[in-house]
Parts: C-alpha cells; structure tokens; sequence
C-alpha cells in the first residue's frame, strides 16, 4: 500500500487523471497476463511498480475532487467519478495478484502456458543499456514497427511513464521500455535494447 503522507498532492485536471488510470490499468492487466503466462519477473516487478503509480494517483484524484466540490450539487456530480477511479484501482490490484503468481513461483499449469506461448503477439520489458542503437533516436526514426515488428507501448523513466508515446518520444540510456510484436520481434528487440546487435535491418 502506498504510504499516504508521502503523496504530494498536484492539481492536476480530474479528467486526465482518469485517463492516465485507464490507461494504465489497461497496461497492467496486459503485463500481469504475459508475466504469468511466459514467467516473467520482470513484467511483474513492472506491475507492481504501476499499481503503487494508480494508487498515488487515485489519492490525488480524491484530493481534486473534494477541492472541486463547492456544494452538494457539485458532490453529487463528482460520485461517478469516485466510482470510475475505484474500479481502475480494483483492476490494477487484480492485476497485482495475477503477478504475485510469478514472483511468489506459484506458476499456472503447464498446458495453459503452452497453449498461451502460441499466441502472434507478446510483451517484453527491456532496459536500454549503454550503447544501445536505441538511445538518443526518435521512434519515428526507428521504424521498429515496420523493421522488425514491434511496437514500443511504454516507457519507464525513472519513475515516470510514459504511456503510448508519440513519435516524437526519443529513447534514453537506462529507459525501461515495454513493447509488443511477434516473437522473433521482441527477441530482436532484446537485442538492440542490450547493445548486442548495433543494426536496424531496412
């Protein structure tokens, strides 16, 4: 749980604090999958990472709202927003669970992963080490999606996310990139991320 009296609070738009939540909790329950399916600590870890990130900001949520509240009228119409961000948090802590599966090496059983392991597409997680193609270009510049199949769907920075980034977003050194594509795409991917392979094929 986060520690609440640490939280700084921020007015930040209620709406985009909303946004953010979905989104992210859409992100977690895609990393939780592909972390339990393929055992993954790594995804996991990242779960867990972004379940505190929602509930820091469901805190601030609450905070904004009640500023925001001048009068009953007002109240009543920020209920339903309470409600939405509740059920964000209840998705990022199922989500949460499902990755306490891998870390605590409870695992699912073998043919579930096998089926599951056929699937076109997964996640992976990577951290852009020195000398790495990746650093210091643009995605746009990268053209990962149509060299290798992949598609960078957050990046961590520090403790900052960035979530669907737009092409303009340029990597760093020590970003914690999640992407998805089709298996030989993301082993591809894992390569260029560690600085072993240092070409992009056009």
């Amino acid at each position: 749980m986060v520690h609440l009296e640490k939280v700084e609070y921020k007015p930040i738009p209620v709406r985009d604090l909303l946004v953010e939540m979905k989104d992210i909790s859409e992100l977690m329950i895609d990393l939780a999958y592909s972390a339990a399916l393929f055992h993954s600590p790594e995804l996991a870890e990242e779960v867990l990472e972004l379940e505190e990130h929602i509930d820091k900001l469901a805190y601030i949520l609450g905070m904004n709202a009640m500023l925001a509240a001048r009068d009953a009228e007002d109240a009543e119409a920020l209920v339903g927003v309470s409600v939405v961000a509740a059920a964000a948090n209840k998705i990022s802590d199922a989500a949460a669970d499902i990755a306490a599966i891998v870390l605590q090496e409870i695992g699912i059983h073998p043919i579930v992963r096998e089926a599951f392991q056929k699937v076109e597409e997964r996640l992976i997680r990577v951290a852009v080490k020195p000398g790495s193609i990746l650093t210091g270009q643009r995605l746009e510049e990268l053209e990962l999606a149509a060299r290798i199949g992949v598609d960078i769907i957050a990046i961590r920075r520090g403790k900052r996310w960035i979530l669907n980034p737009d092409d303009e977003e340029t990597a760093r050194e020590k970003d914690v990139l999640v992407a998805r594509g089709a298996p030989m795409g993301v082993e591809e991917f894992k390569r260029l991320a560690d600085g072993t392979v240092q070409k992009l094929e056009d």
